[in-house]
């Protein structure tokens, strides 16, 4: 124990280890291994390979096309490179889980959560910079910003500054080692009113971008209704109305799959007592699948994605015959055809 007064007004934790703070909360940390725990950790592992593979794809796909060259399609890759951090968060999560949870010092559990954090914070400003540069481009009707590569660096460089400051925050000092009596049931090391400050930020974010969507696809909609019918301007108008409802999917799928956990925390923020680690595993699973959703949205909404993603597949597994005859290949303005058999 350390002591952080003469007075011993209060006391500090920093020598307990993580099951003294779960007996305080009275979250169980199984003994051994059961047969859910299995299926559980198999099945979180095998949709984190998925997360990974199918978000190195679309990063893939957006650095060797250049018809992706855009800041849009940057700070989409920059929210798959999110997804990425993501699934690798979950499948450290998953080996570090059950009867694994008490081998984990203090640190090693604030890594274990701040790693998860950090994904959400990624996704979020994110996911709020792509409103802001879709503001700045649908009021005008064009179809890219005019953004520079180097504005877009810098963004992208300052979201994952901001959310590895946001992950670390607990570690730093906002937690419940010296106040056991703020302690939350679903994070027993996380204080209480970080959890209330957490969920609320969250949340009002949300509620901001989808406001900010929702005024944007109005305003496309509407414009759209005046724009003349030429066969230009109905491609071009087309096209803006294309990205915006993918972005818009993209971002409905997020809010979807992520509010329920959010309240959850909320809840156990204010100490509601309404049984909240009963729901906890569901709400981690329905956010873990947001990290896999949005490759399938670009493969459904993007033809030029889902053909880019075809050809970088048949690319790294040729057909019979095939093999040795695109090597070195490079993208372009149009990908290169598979080979052919």
């Amino acid at each position: 124990l350390i002591r952080s007064n003469q007075n011993d007004a209060f006391v500090c934790y920093y020598d307990s280890n993580v099951s003294f703070f779960y007996l305080n909360v009275n979250k169980t940390i199984p003994e051994e291994w059961r047969p859910q725990d299995y299926v559980v950790v198999g099945l979180g592992l095998t949709v984190c390979v998925f997360i990974i593979l199918t978000n190195i794809l679309v990063m893939s796909a957006i650095f060797m096309n250049r018809r992706f060259h855009y800041p849009i399609y940057y700070l989409l890759g920059n929210l798959a490179a999110a997804d990425l951090f993501a699934g690798i968060a979950y499948m450290h999560l998953m080996f570090h889980t059950g009867p694994w949870t008490k081998k984990l010092s203090i640190y090693q559990w604030f890594l274990r959560q701040g790693l998860i954090d950090t994904s959400l914070t990624a996704s979020v400003i994110n996911l709020m910079a792509i409103a802001l540069e879709r503001h700045q481009t649908i009021f005008t009707m064009q179809l890219h910003s005019s953004m520079t590569n180097r504005r877009v660096i810098l963004l992208i460089l300052a979201i994952w500054l901001i959310a590895i400051v946001m992950g670390l925050v607990p570690t730093m000092g906002w937690n419940c080692m010296c106040d056991l009596q703020n302690c939350s049931k679903m994070a027993p090391l996380y204080s209480r009113s970080y959890l209330v400050f957490w969920a609320v930020l969250n949340l009002f974010s949300f509620t901001v971008m989808v406001v900010v969507y929702t005024r944007i696809f109005i305003y496309v909609r509407r414009k759209n209704l005046r724009m003349s019918q030429h066969t230009s301007q109905t491609k071009h108008k087309e096209t803006v109305v294309s990205l915006m409802r993918t972005v818009f999917m993209i971002l409905g799928c997020f809010v979807i799959c992520w509010t329920p956990g959010l309240v959850l925390l909320l809840l156990d923020g204010v100490n509601c007592g309404c049984g909240v680690l009963t729901y906890e595993k569901y709400m981690l699973v329905l956010a873990e699948f947001n990290s896999l959703m949005n490759p399938i949205i670009y493969s459904y909404r993007d033809q030029d994605m889902r053909r880019t993603f075809k050809r970088i597949l048949c690319c790294l597994w040729p057909r019979a015959g095939g093999r040795g005859q695109h090597a070195g290949v490079r993208f372009n303005t149009d990908p290169p055809p598979c080979p052919s058999s």
